[in-house]
């Protein structure tokens, strides 16, 4: 059985590093533009494993995790406007009756400050949000709640600030990064590839962390968290720490998103993307990482091919998707595949017994025989 187990382990691994290459390869044979959708949706898949992380591992149901994004997107936006407008002021400032630039766009005009803080804003948030409400055992629905609750505060906040947000539209209208243009065939490549790199690194950290004992006892909690207490572990305290890297990972991927598509408003961070975000997890798999990734490209995908050919027909989708995961796919894409090839395991098990049986039988009926 171990031997089973770990020739699976390593067909698996031939398997995703097929599609890794192949995922290396992908500039040679699409379009541009199918080339920048398949970067967008592996940017969302960087959001998916930490949401997957927190959710997955450590049974916290988040559905705030549009403001993370949107948190990191509007760092990079607010970067990218600037370097556009040069010594202006933005224009939708101009628009709005401001005359100079608000103190805190000032670190944005350098691009590691921007980095910096499109990861640390939202991994800050997530610590400060998890350290209260972690500390005080607040968890399951209830947490839910109030992660829903921010993602009002944070939509309502951004949408009424007009002057340093650009309100509903959003920040938008540039054009270049470093001098290169983002929607150049040059620039695409090179994103997409930042992007990949990134989602391997992401998904690497995250499995190594869920490998370790830090991961052990996040599950535990999850499982038992009074047991995990009474072992002497703090539960509170490896959930923060999950949920600052989570609200770390969504920053990142708002940053990648933005640099594809070249725009971020308050509706990308609204409470129906938080919602999408936990079914691309429920679909792929949760608690499995690879199922994450799995899930946002699938359904960022469907979604992209059904909005082409039928606009309005995507929420009938969403809302299928949500009834069939939660009746009939509980484990995910990646659960279904683990029970049939469990079942197929078995299935060669029990002939190989059952060969090895009838063998013995036959050799011993002549053994019988001979004397």
């Amino acid at each position: 059985m171990p031997a089973l187990l770990k020739t699976g382990s390593l067909k698996t691994r031939i398997v995703w590093a097929i599609v890794l290459i192949l995922m290396c390869l992908a500039p040679l044979v699409s379009t541009e533009f199918r080339l920048s959708l398949l970067a967008k949706f592996l940017a969302l898949a960087i959001l998916a494993i930490g949401l997957d992380l927190i959710w997955g591992y450590g049974g916290v149901l988040s559905l705030g995790h549009g403001v993370f994004f949107g948190l990191g997107g509007y760092a990079m936006a607010m970067y990218l406007k600037l370097q556009a407008s040069g010594a202006a002021i933005p224009d939708f400032m101009g628009w709005s009756g401001l005359s100079g630039l608000p103190w805190f766009w000032e670190p944005f005009r350098f691009f590691p400050a921007a980095l910096f803080l499109g990861i640390a804003i939202p991994a800050l948030l997530a610590f400060v949000l998890g350290w209260f409400t972690f500390r005080n055992r607040i968890t399951g629905v209830y947490f839910t709640i109030l992660t829903q609750a921010l993602v009002l505060i944070a939509v309502t906040l951004f949408v009424g600030k007009q002057e340093w947000t650009g309100g509903t539209n959003g920040i938008t209208g540039y054009q270049a990064i470093f001098g290169f243009t983002l929607h150049s065939a040059g620039t695409t490549i090179a994103l997409y590839y930042i992007t990949l790199a990134i989602l391997v690194l992401a998904y690497l950290l995250c499995r190594r962390m869920v490998n370790s004992r830090f991961g052990q006892v996040l599950e535990a909690a999850r499982d038992g968290e009074n047991r995990v207490r009474f072992l002497g572990y703090d539960p509170a305290g490896y959930k923060t720490l999950a949920f600052a890297l989570s609200g770390a990972l969504a920053g990142m991927a708002g940053m990648l998103f933005v640099l594809q598509v070249g725009i971020i408003s308050p509706s990308m961070m609204g409470i129906v993307p938080s919602i999408e975000m936990v079914l691309w997890v429920a679909l792929g798999g949760r608690g499995t990482l690879i199922g994450a990734v799995i899930g946002a490209v699938m359904l960022n995908a469907a979604k992209t091919g059904i909005s082409e050919a039928y606009p309005e027909g995507w929420l009938f989708v969403v809302g299928g998707l949500f009834v069939t995961v939660v009746l009939f796919m509980p484990n995910g894409i990646v659960g279904v595949y683990r029970n049939i090839a469990g079942k197929l395991q078995r299935r060669g098990e029990s002939s190989h017994v059952q060969a090895a049986s009838e063998k013995r039988k036959v050799f011993g009926a002549s053994g019988d025989t001979g004397r």
